[in-house]
Parts: C-alpha cells; sequence; structure tokens
C-alpha cells in the first residue's frame, strides 16, 4: 500500500540535532521537517500542520516557551518539548501551555519516538476517532497513513491524503470549507473554496462507487463536507 508519511516538524537550532533525529524519524516511517528558528517553525505550521511538532526551548528568536503559546493560537496537534532545561518549574510552564510532553537532553530517541507514538494516539484518543476507519469496502488507517478499497490500495497525493484524513478525523461531524483550506493549504488560502471542491472531485473518482452520487464524501451545501464511516 501507498503511506503518506506523518510529517513531525522539528524547530530546533542546533544542526545536530536534526542530524540525529531525521533518520531516525525517517526510519520510524516519519517525514521529517526541518526549522531552525521559532518563525521559521511557526511558519511551517501555519501553511501546512504537521502530525506534531518536537519544540526546542533555546531558540534564537524567541522562547521556546513563548513559541509554544503561539503555536497553540491555532494548532491543535501535539507538541513535544526538547530541551537541556532541567528545571522542574520550566517543565510544569511548558505543560501548562499546552506541550504534551517534556523530553531532556540528552535523550534515547527510542524514548522520544515512543512518546511522539504515544502523543499521537492520545490526540486520535481525545477527538474519538478510531485508528482504522471503514466505509463500505474503503479502509484508512490514520496510523499508518494507509488508503485502501476493497483491500487494493489507493494512491493518493499528499494533499488528498490530508484532506482525506481531515475528514475522517471529524468522525462523521460537518468541517467547513475554511476549517479545510486553513488545515491542508494554510490560512493564506481560506477563500479559495473552488480549490476544495477540486480535490473533493478527485478523492470522489477514487473512493466512491459513483462519484456522481456519493455515499461517503458527503456535500453540505454552502457549508463544507463530512465523511460518512460505517
Amino acid at each position: 500500500m501507498t503511506a503518506h508519511k506523518p510529517r513531525i516538524l522539528v524547530i530546533d537550532d542546533d544542526p545536530q540535532i536534526h542530524r540525529f533525529l531525521a533518520p531516525a524519524l525517517e526510519a520510524a516511517g516519519y517525514e521529517h521537517v526541518r526549522a531552525d528558528t521559532a518563525a521559521a517553525g511557526l511558519a511551517l505550521i501555519a501553511n501546512r500542520p504537521p502530525e506534531a511538532v518536537i519544540l526546542d526551548l533555546g531558540l534564537p528568536d524567541m522562547d521556546g516557551k513563548q513559541a509554544l503559546e503561539r503555536a497553540r493560537a491555532f494548532y491543535d496537534g501535539p507538541i513535544l518539548i526538547l530541551s537541556a532545561r532541567d528545571r522542574e518549574m520550566e517543565k510544569i510552564e511548558s505543560l501548562d501551555l499546552g506541550a504534551v510532553d517534556y523530553v531532556e537532553k540528552p535523550f534515547h530517541v527510542g524514548e522520544l519516538l515512543a512518546r511522539l507514538r504515544v502523543a499521537m494516539r492520545q490526540r486520535l484518543n481525545q477527538m474519538g476517532t478510531r485508528p482504522v476507519v471503514r466505509a463500505g469496502d474503503i479502509e484508512v488507517d490514520l496510523i499508518k497513513r494507509l488508503v485502501s478499497r476493497s483491500g487494493e490500495p489507493v494512491r493518493l497525493s499528499p494533499r488528498e491524503y490530508d484532506l482525506l484524513a481531515k475528514l475522517v478525523e471529524a468522525g462523521g461531524r460537518v468541517v467547513t470549507h475554511r476549517q479545510l483550506l486553513a488545515s491542508v493549504w494554510g490560512p493564506a488560502n481560506v477563500e479559495d473554496v473552488q480549490y476544495l471542491r477540486v480535490f473533493v472531485g478527485h478523492l470522489r473518482q477514487k473512493l466512491e462507487p459513483d462519484p456522481a452520487t456519493p455515499r461517503y464524501l458527503i456535500t453540505e451545501s454552502g457549508v463544507g463536507y463530512r465523511f460518512v464511516s460505517d
């Protein structure tokens, strides 16, 4: 099956951290996305939200806790703090600001990956979303990022998968045009509804038994879309 790797954004100004984490994340089935400053990291989160963020507290342009607070204004995915600071108050403040975990440097990559997996599973549980969602002969594995139909892999572009995942994660609730555009294409594209319609059309061609009368990717006229699962 064709897997779309979960994107993990690492915000850290230490090149050695990226050289160390990039192959480990790739080997574990993730896509490593690099940012060396808080500003760059926040821009990446806004433009195409990753599945999770690993954030260093000691950044050159902004304190990591401030970056965490800013990110939480528009990002609800897991944020793990990675820092050489071992003061307990730093951990408490970071957790209070919305971090889901705190890993001290130096660290074992196996422990970091385990905590990352736990954080991503917990987010799905909090959203009430099952890791594997089925609708007729369609199966969407949100952990492995795999999509199949009648047991055969469905090849989706990264954008198509991100759009489908956002609808599946909503658990049958309507997701508005603006929410989908902001989460998949970034806040600058929230008015591009026609662009969204084109991508929904692509998904229907690949997933629906009859794209003209969709059973799973349902249009809520003038509002948005929802995914109907079993």
